[in-house]
């Protein structure tokens, strides 16, 4: 699985990173999780407001910052 934080270094891209790797973890699954900084990279992925997250090439969301529980939902929905 593959997963990918999007945003430049903001309080909310920090905070969906953490929320991802703990919900990763205690789904106790296998992924590589990039946290993805470079503005021509998030652009290419159609994002206009950060932070993003993106599993197995699919945007999840935009623009907020998921409750940790919403995050393991979306986790599994990609998986």
């Amino acid at each position: 699985m593959e997963i990918k934080v999007l945003g430049p270094g903001c309080k909310n891209c920090v905070t969906l990173e953490r929320t991802t790797r703990e919900a990763v973890a205690e789904l106790g699954l296998d992924a590589e999780i990039e946290k993805v900084t470079d503005y021509a990279a998030i652009a290419s992925w159609g994002i206009l407001r950060t932070p993003g997250l993106v599993v197995n090439g699919v945007v999840v969301v935009s623009g907020r910052v998921p409750k940790k529980d919403e995050v393991k939902a979306l986790i599994r929905q990609s998986a």
